[in-house]
């Protein structure tokens, strides 16, 4: 019986001898007369986020979970032990116990073809890494802000690790909203004089140097390429704000130096616009590149303008539905109790959609500013998820602003497509049909 690790911030204390004795002798003789249906609608579901981590605990256990894609708003269903029964007590998630009878009537309605509903099973717990620099605090980023709410663990990396070639140990890798340009995140214009922003300079120089690297942009490059190699050969990458514009634009220009010399000590390549390589990208093309090293922003791709005129109340993007038999992974990437979900800023707030791929599936767009929040491609073998924004629970997120209390939004529809493309890798594999 595996037993679980828990990252150290979402530890909670419970006998664990007990519970793995628990569950060989109730495995041992049990015929599961009865099932534990986790429903995940608008009006039952006490805690959205954290029926995640009961799911994702409960395949650490080594059991079984059935996502009942569009059913009740993506619902788990689990074989019923009166431990995981505790377990959501505690958590205050909510559960029903449906007979197998109930069950058996539940798999049937969705079975029929002319119902847009679909069985997914969940077979093992995906090992989980957040790309992101000592120091930062799990409010820092909205994945690590629900990882650590949901209980869901998870291992920090950064540049050394990813170096030593250690991306291979993990199954999904999630990118902090990091600048793979090696431009600072074009802060220097409001805060060159910064004591944080001087101190991330003089760090991230210094781990450049560490690593042999005489710039640092050259450095975040080859972490950028090994960060590909890894989804090419199988892995699962999610990405948010910065971490996803500006990592397609240091693959791009590869072949060229697009930081002034306040970044990286010489000027840019006057050119650089005509060597870009968009055949390198995941998810963008034929951008234009913004030149200026004062201006906070790092080309055409971003929407953040656009959203900006655009009032609070009427920013908002939905989802698209898909064929949950012939479509299943983006269906379960657009689990929801809503489709229509409010928007939130961002350095990177969503994407015009001319820049996007036309291979790339657009999941939430924003029909009004004509761009897209949530996209999804596959590369190789592998495949990737970029979401626009900061923080869905907080509409315009700034440098020093306090973090976000999930426990005021434990039902956030914003913050649960992060979390099914945390659970996305522990389905049992299938490919989008065409």
């Amino acid at each position: 019986m595996k037993l679980m690790t828990l990252h150290k911030k979402v530890i909670r204390p419970f006998s664990t001898i007990f519970l793995v004795l628990f569950f060989i002798l109730v495995r041992a003789g049990s015929t599961h007369a009865a099932k534990l249906l986790i429903p995940m609608d608008e009006n039952t579901q006490k805690n959205h986020l954290k029926a995640y981590g009961i799911s994702y605990w409960v395949l650490e256990q080594d059991i079984e979970v059935e996502w009942l894609l569009n059913y009740r708003g993506g619902s788990f269903l689990i074989d019923h032990y009166k431990e995981i029964e505790r377990e959501c007590v505690i958590r205050g998630v909510s559960f029903e116990i449906i007979a197998d009878a109930q069950a058996s009537a539940i798999k049937s309605e969705i079975s029929d073809p002319e119902v847009n509903m679909d069985v997914m099973k969940l077979e093992k717990p995906p090992k989980i890494a957040v790309y992101t620099p000592d120091g930062k605090q799990p409010w820092d980023d909205a994945v690590t802000l629900v990882l650590t709410y949901a209980e869901i663990p998870y291992e920090e990396i950064y540049d050394r690790e990813i170096m030593k070639g250690e991306l291979h140990l993990y199954d999904w890798l999630h990118l902090h909203h990091e600048d793979f340009t090696g431009q600072y995140g074009k802060f220097y214009a409001a805060y060159k004089n910064a004591s944080w922003y001087r101190k991330q300079v003089a760090e991230a120089e210094q781990m450049a140097k560490e690593l042999g690297f005489e710039k640092v942009s050259q450095q975040k490059l080859a972490v950028a390429q090994k960060i590909k190699e890894y989804t090419v050969g199988g892995g699962f990458l999610f990405s948010m704000c910065s971490g996803t514009d500006s990592y397609d634009i240091a693959l791009a220009a590869q072949y060229t130096d697009i930081a002034e010399y306040m970044y990286d000590g010489d000027p840019a390549d006057p050119k650089a616009q005509d060597k870009l390589d968009f055949d390198q990208t995941f998810g963008f093309h034929n951008f234009n590149l913004k030149s200026n090293p004062l201006e906070y922003e790092f080309s055409s791709i971003d929407a953040t303008q656009t959203h900006a005129r655009t009032p609070e109340s009427q920013d908002m993007f939905t989802l698209f539905e898909y064929s949950a038999k012939w479509d299943p992974v983006p269906t379960m990437l657009c689990q929801n109790h809503t489709q229509v979900i409010k928007g939130f800023m961002g350095q990177t707030t969503a994407y015009y959609e001319k820049y996007v791929k036309p291979e790339v599936l657009i999941m939430g767009r924003s029909k009004a500013q004509k761009s897209a929040k949530y996209i999804h491609g596959e590369i190789g073998k592998g495949q990737w998820t970029f979401y626009g924004g900061h923080d869905p629970e907080d509409y315009q997120h700034f440098v020093g602003d306090p973090p976000t209390d999930l426990d005021l939004h434990p039902n956030s529809p914003g913050y649960r497509l992060i979390l099914n493309n945390v659970l996305f890798p522990a389905a049992k594999k299938k490919k989008r049909k065409t």
